[in-house]
C-alpha cells in the first residue's frame, strides 16, 4: 500500500505536468515526514521497532504501549518490568528488522545495569503488523525479555550463600540467622485468645496491651511479637485457628542463647549485615502468579565469612548475671589490657531501656578518677607515693568547700593511703596545685577523652576540659564539675594501668581500632605506683568488701548526681583482666562493689 500512494501520487503529477512540478516536492517532502513519523516507507517494522527502543529508553510507558497492538496490556507489562527489577535504566537498541507481505519482525539488544558488577545482557525479538495505515508492534511480553508470559513478571532480586555467623572468641556462635515467626492481628482479632497463648512466653503481652497496639494501628495490621522455633511449636497450631490472627515466618540474625543480651550485639548485627551486602550475588527471575520463581539470569556471591569476635560468652554471662538484680541502671565492661580486647559488655533491663550506656552513656566518674588526677601529680613530680599530705574530713579549697565521705578524718597520712581511702580532700587539693591542662594530659594518657573507630563497636569514652580556675581543677581532681566518662572509658583507664600502655579497643578478632590521637605513655614506674594504690584499696582501703579475690586492685568511686542520689563505681583490675562497674543513683559505691563481687566470684 505503501508503494500505491507513491505510484499515485507519481500518476497525477504526469496527468498534470505543470501541476506536478509544484506539488510533487510536497508530497514527496510529506512522505518523508511521515515516514519518520513511522506511517510511510519501506522499512516500517524497523521505524516502529526504533520508535519502541526509544521510548523505552525514555522510561516513556504509554508512548511505547500505543506503539503496539494491545496497549492496555503493554503498559501494565512495561510497568510490572519496570517495578519488578527496580530499575529504568534499561537501554534497548532496535539491532534489525525485516518486512515480507505486510508483516514485519525485528530484534533488539538490551541491557540492564544494576550495579557495576551486575549487568543483564540480552536479544529479543518482535512482529510489527500494518493496522490500517499504521504499523504496530504485535504485543507479545516476551518482547521485552525471552519467557516474559501474560502470566509472569520480571523480579531482580540479591542473593546470598549460606549466612555468616557471628562467634565468640572460643568459636561458639553468638549470633546466627535462624526462622522466627511474626504473630500478627488484625483489627478484630480476639485479643484475649491471644494473649492467653502469648503471655507465658512473654509476660509484659495482655488483652489490654494487644488492643492498644490496634487501638493506635489505624485499622493496620500489627505484630504483636516475634517467636522462635522453640517458642512458636507449642503454640502454633492453636494461633492458625484464630480469626484475624496470621502467622508470617521470616529470617532473622537472632542470639542462640535468648538469654544473652549485650549492647555489642546492634553494631555486630551491622556489621554482618555489611558481609552479607557485600558478598551478594544477583539474580533475574521469572516470577509466576502463584509466587513460585525461575532465575533467567544472575551470578551467585560468594558465603559471607563469620564474624570472629573477642568476647568471651562465660564472662558475657557472668556479667549479665551480676546486674540482672540490680534495681537501677547498670553496666559492665570488661577488656583484655595486653591486647585490648573486648571480653564482656552488659547491661541490665533499666539500662537497656535507656540505650548502651555501657559504651555511650556518659556521668561524673567520681573517686574512680583519682587513678588520673594520682598519674597527674606523680608526673609533675610534686609527690610520691609516700608524701606525707592532710586528709581532713572537709576543706575549704579556693572557695569550693570539699568534704570526704562522712566527713572521715585521717589527720596526715602516705598518698597511697589516702588514694586507697578516696580522701577527696587530699586529691582536691592536689588537682588545685597542678597546670591547667594536666588533668586533660593525664586522662588521654589513659585513654579517657580519645575518640576510637572501632569494628563492630560503637564508643564514647569521656570528656576533660582544660580547667583554667583552681576551683575547677578542684571539681574535676575527684571526678565531679565538667569531667565525664562512660563505662567503657573507664574500663579503658583500667586497662591502661594494667597494661602500662593504653591498648587500641577490639571487638573483631584481628581488626583493632583506630585512635584519633596517640598521646605520649605514662611512666612505668607511675603506672607500677598506681597499681600498689589500688591494691591497698581492696586489702586496706574503700573496697575490702573484695580482699577474698586474689590479685584484685581497685578503685572505687562515688559521683554526685544533680537532682538525684549519686552514681556509684568500681574500676578494678585482676591479671589480663580490667574492668568498670557503673551503677546509676546507687548513692554509694557499695552496690557497684557488690557487683564486681557477684562478677569475680
Amino acid at each position: 500500500m505503501i508503494e500505491s500512494v507513491r505510484t499515485s501520487t507519481v500518476r497525477h503529477a504526469a496527468a498534470r505536468p505543470a501541476r506536478s512540478r509544484k506539488v510533487v516536492p510536497g508530497i514527496v517532502v510529506l512522505a518523508t515526514v511521515l515516514s519518520a513519523c513511522g506511517f510511510f516507507g519501506p522499512d516500517q517494522p524497523d521505524t516502529v521497532a526504533q520508535q519502541f527502543a526509544e521510548a523505552l529508553n525514555n522510561d516513556d510507558v504509554q508512548a511505547a504501549a500505543d506503539l503496539t497492538t494491545d496497549p492496555d496490556a503493554a503498559a501494565a507489562a512495561i510497568t510490572a518490568m519496570y517495578d519488578g527489577l527496580g530499575n529504568t535504566d534499561g537501554t534497548f537498541t532496535r539491532t534489525g528488522a525485516e518486512e515480507s507481505d505486510g508483516d514485519g519482525t525485528f530484534t533488539m539488544d538490551v541491557s540492564w545495569p544494576f550495579a557495576p558488577d551486575q549487568q543483564w545482557q540480552y536479544s529479543t525479538s518482535g512482529n510489527a503488523t500494518k493496522e490500517g495505515d499504521d504499523w504496530k508492534i504485535v504485543w507479545n511480553p516476551a518482547v521485552l525479555a525471552p519467557g516474559l508470559t501474560d502470566d509472569t513478571t520480571l523480579r531482580y532480586t540479591t542473593t546470598s550463600g549460606t549466612p555468616a555467623r557471628v562467634l565468640a572468641a572460643s568459636g561458639d556462635p553468638i549470633l546466627e540467622q535462624q526462622v522466627v515467626t511474626l504473630v500478627n492481628l488484625e483489627p478484630g482479632a480476639d485479643t484475649a485468645a491471644v494473649a492467653a497463648l502469648l503471655a507465658p512466653i512473654e509476660p509484659t503481652i495482655t488483652a489490654a496491651s494487644l488492643q492498644q497496639q490496634l487501638d493506635g494501628a489505624d485499622g493496620q495490621a500489627v505484630t504483636a511479637i516475634s517467636l522462635r522455633a522453640e517458642d512458636i511449636a507449642p503454640i502454633e497450631s492453636q494461633l492458625q485457628q484464630l480469626d484475624s490472627v496470621t502467622l508470617v515466618p521470616q529470617a532473622r540474625l537472632i542470639t542462640v542463647d535468648k538469654a544473652l543480651a549485650s549492647p555489642t550485639l546492634s553494631d555486630l548485627g551491622d556489621l554482618w549485615q555489611q558481609g552479607q551486602d557485600e558478598s551478594a550475588g544477583w539474580a533475574v527471575q521469572l516470577v509466576a502468579q502463584d509466587g513460585s520463581a525461575e532465575t533467567i539470569a544472575g551470578e551467585p556471591g560468594p558465603d559471607a565469612p563469620d564474624i570472629a569476635t573477642t568476647l568471651d560468652l562465660p564472662m558475657q554471662m557472668a556479667a549479665e548475671r551480676a546486674l540482672a538484680s540490680v534495681p537501677q541502671q547498670a553496666a559492665i565492661v570488661a577488656l583484655r589490657p595486653s591486647t585490648g580486647a573486648v571480653l564482656a559488655v552488659a547491661q541490665n533491663a533499666p539500662a537497656d531501656a535507656v540505650g548502651p550506656i555501657a559504651l555511650t552513656g556518659l556521668y561524673p566518674p567520681g573517686s574512680t578518677f583519682k587513678t588520673v588526677t594520682t598519674s597527674a601529680a606523680l608526673q609533675a613530680g610534686v609527690v610520691a607515693p609516700d608524701t606525707i599530705l592532710p586528709c581532713p574530713g572537709t576543706e575549704n579549697i579556693d572557695g569550693r568547700q570539699i568534704p570526704n565521705d562522712d566527713e572521715f578524718d585521717l589527720g596526715d597520712v602516705p598518698l597511697h593511703t589516702a588514694f586507697a581511702h578516696s580522701c577527696n580532700t587530699t586529691m582536691g587539693r592536689l588537682a588545685a596545685g597542678l597546670p591547667a591542662d594536666a588533668l586533660q594530659k593525664a586522662a588521654l594518657q589513659f585513654g579517657l577523652g580519645v575518640d576510637y573507630v572501632t569494628p563492630g563497636l560503637t564508643t564514647v569514652t569521656g570528656s576533660v576540659p582544660v580547667a583554667d580556675s583552681s576551683a575547677a581543677r578542684v571539681e574535676s581532681g575527684i571526678g565531679q564539675g565538667q569531667v565525664t566518662a562512660s563505662p567503657f572509658g573507664m574500663a579503658m583507664v583500667a586497662a591502661s594501668i594494667a597494661n602500662g600502655s593504653t591498648p587500641l579497643p577490639m571487638l573483631v578478632q584481628g581488626q583493632p581500632g583506630t585512635a584519633d590521637q596517640t598521646p605520649p605513655p605514662v611512666p612505668a614506674d607511675v603506672t607500677a605506683d598506681l597499681r600498689t594504690m589500688m591494691r591497698e584499696t581492696v586489702t586496706d582501703g574503700t573496697a575490702t568488701a573484695l580482699q577474698d579475690i586474689p590479685g584484685l586492685l581497685g578503685k572505687t568511686g562515688t559521683a554526685e548526681s544533680e537532682g538525684g542520689p549519686a552514681h556509684g563505681w568500681f574500676v578494678g583490675i585482676r591479671d589480663d583482666l580490667a574492668f568498670a562497674v557503673f551503677i546509676a543513683g546507687a548513692d554509694s559505691s557499695a552496690p557497684a562493689v557488690e557487683a564486681a563481687g557477684r562478677f569475680l566470684r
